[in-house]
């Protein structure tokens, strides 16, 4: 029998604050959730706010204030999560752990970029924080199922998109033979710009064919844009179909902070740690 070994001084608090940050099947972790998800709401709408114009003249101090507010919170929340887990770098450079970073060094960048001739520049850098949205994501019930099906059905997607690059490649090489340079289609890439736009039945209108041949292959096209259309969407069906038949469990990784795991599983599947 092993001996005895008391757990570390850290060990308790670490455990309950990643119950309440990572964790959504309970009541501080289900409050914590909602609280962080308006939020990030609340958040969102002020970056939305600050683009229109005449919001920003009239209350462009308030909503500065504001910013730097839901920044100082979003970067406490950010250090709680690293320290929270057992492997803060394998939160850190993992996908909501960049999001997270994302969120709030584009409003400190901002301060270490002086003079009036950066304030393009500052503005560009602080558009990234819209990434924040993204973070909703993390507290879907179903974004699991659907990353799921997703990777499962990636293979089949990536033959079905190389099928229809071989045909846009082909379609646009015959208008480019068929209509020529003095209807619009001056060389293959621009011919091959066409198919994918009436491919996709978007039709912006910009070039498009005058001889009979092609427009005859033009029609051809436009049927079959809409029979390829609902092929990817019926793949990804019969994939989401077969993952909603796995239970998704809500309890993320104490080590690395993952989630995603099936209700049995004992380690994490990213890093190995003990569940």
């Amino acid at each position: 029998m092993p001996p005895y070994q008391p757990k570390r001084p850290d060990a308790w608090w670490r455990s309950r604050l990643h119950e309440i940050i990572f964790e959504a099947d309970t009541p501080a972790g289900k409050a914590f959730d909602v609280i962080l998800i308006l939020t990030i709401v609340v958040s969102v709408i002020s970056v939305m706010a600050e683009s229109i114009r005449g919001i920003r003249t009239d209350y462009g101090q308030i909503l500065y204030r504001i910013e730097w507010g839901f920044t100082l919170l979003f970067t406490i929340e950010y250090v709680l999560r690293l320290l929270s887990v057992k492997r803060p770098m394998g939160y850190a450079t993992s996908f909501f752990g960049v999001i997270d970073l994302l969120a709030v060094i584009p409003t400190y960048l901002s301060i270490l970029i002086p003079g009036s001739q950066s304030l393009l520049t500052i503005r560009i850098l602080r558009l990234l924080r819209i990434f924040r949205v993204f973070k909703l994501t993390a507290y879907l019930g179903e974004a699991d199922l659907l990353m799921t099906a997703l990777r499962a059905s990636r293979r089949k997607i990536s033959v079905f998109i190389f099928a229809v690059i071989t045909l846009v490649v082909f379609i646009g090489s015959c208008m480019y033979v068929i209509e020529g340079e003095q209807s619009g289609f001056t060389n293959i890439p621009t011919s091959m710009y066409w198919a994918i736009v009436t491919l996709t039945t978007v039709g912006y209108g910009d070039i498009s064919p005058v001889t009979p041949v092609g427009k005859l292959l033009a029609s051809m096209l436009m049927v079959t844009g809409y029979g390829i259309i609902a092929v990817p969407t019926g793949i990804v069906t019969v994939e989401l179909s077969e993952a909603a038949k796995r239970k998704i469990s809500t309890q993320a990784c104490p080590s690395c902070g993952a989630e995603g795991h099936d209700l049995d599983a004992s380690h994490c599947k990213y890093c190995g740690a003990k569940m």
